[in-house]
């Protein structure tokens, strides 16, 4: 579990301590905010660690080798020109530092680069142990379509996609859950699989379908785009990727999606904690963070803990506001434009009655 990043001068952040939940972690802010750096930044860093970890000749944790391991997933996940590029250009404050605890303290890590570093961070802090298991990164497109050929086309040439694209199709490739665990997986995936109307599978062919009973398959490209986020969520559930303890990275989850699903977006991703998996989501969608908030009043989900950031642009860089509940925090830009444009609408009534 993840407990805690301080970041110093690192893209739009000139400096933030986040305390994490070991549940639901939500990071709210407006388009050009950070959201999107901090889901990135976490995931690199741990699925660094995850990948190296996993070799079959896989040793302790090197400076050496993180410093080059950890330089390289940032810059195929966040897509700088150059490492240096991700360090804020202030006068004095040319170094970026990251710090990252764990609830395990032995995978705890710092580092930092300048902005003329390359392709190497400078290890302060050495982990002592790889992370065990793999985080999975949701991005704001479903990628399903995207998955035949896609990952020895990424991997044998030069595409503008980030990494986490090839890292997820990875996970969306591994063979379904067998026996018990795939009976622990059945709870989850009923909702998802009552949204979607069947059962998403991969044929040898190396296409997904949506198998709906007494209707045969349906290829995914054929299923509603929102449909289709859903039914990525079920196979990464089926193949135990999103199961065991855990990390999700979710970036916008609400993104083309009608408000009945995103409803029960917010029950999946609140079972998933529930089952263990620590969530992290960006969203700038008011009705998803109500929603968040209407469903964790439900008995099943007391227990699941909270934890939101709301991140302001100010002239300085962003500001980052934190609490336990979002009654905790002060400044959420989304909040504001809704209740300006509720103000508005009733205005507007009461000049169309005047009238």
């Amino acid at each position: 579990m993840l407990k805690k990043i301080k970041i110093k001068n690192m893209t739009v952040f000139p400096e933030a301590v986040l305390n994490f939940s070991p549940g639901l972690n939500v990071i709210i802010g407006e388009n050009g905010s950070g959201k999107s750096h901090l889901l990135k930044t976490a995931y690199s860093v741990i699925a660094a660690s995850a990948e190296e970890g996993r070799k079959p000749n896989a040793g302790e944790p090197t400076k050496a080798l993180l410093q080059k391991k950890y330089a390289e997933k940032l810059i195929n996940v966040l897509r700088p020109e150059s490492l240096g590029r991700l360090a804020r250009r202030k006068q004095g404050r040319e170094r970026c530092e990251l710090e990252f605890s764990f609830a395990e303290s032995d995978l705890d890590s710092s580092f930092g680069f300048a902005t003329s570093s390359k392709s190497e961070v400078q290890i302060d802090k050495l982990p002592l142990i790889w992370e065990k298991t793999l985080p999975v990164f949701l991005p704001t497109r479903e990628l399903l379509t995207l998955y035949p050929g896609f990952i020895p086309i990424y991997e044998s040439h030069y595409l503008e996609f980030e990494e986490t694209y090839r890292d997820t199709c990875l996970l969306l490739g591994a063979p379904a859950l067998k026996g018990p665990r795939a009976k622990k997986a059945a709870a989850l995936l009923k909702p998802l699989e009552d949204a979607t109307g069947g059962k998403v599978v991969l044929e040898n062919t190396g296409r997904f379908y949506l198998t709906i009973p007494g209707q045969g398959k349906m290829e995914i490209s054929l299923v509603a785009e929102g449909l289709r986020k859903l039914a990525m969520l079920a196979r990464l559930i089926g193949t135990g990727s999103l199961l065991d303890k855990s990390y999700l990275f979710w970036d916008e989850p609400e993104a083309n999606l009608n408000p009945r699903i995103v409803k029960l977006v917010a029950r999946v991703i609140l079972s998933l904690c529930k089952n263990g998996i620590q969530v992290f989501i960006a969203t700038h969608s008011l009705f998803l963070l109500r929603e968040l908030e209407i469903i964790s009043l439900d008995k099943a989900f007391k227990k699941v803990k909270h934890r939101y950031f709301a991140l302001t642009l100010k002239d300085c860089g962003v500001d980052v506001e934190q609490g336990d509940s979002v009654q905790d925090l002060q400044s959420i830009v989304m909040l504001d434009e809704e209740l300006a444009q509720s103000d508005r609408y009733m205005e507007a009534g009461e000049l169309n009655a005047g009238n």
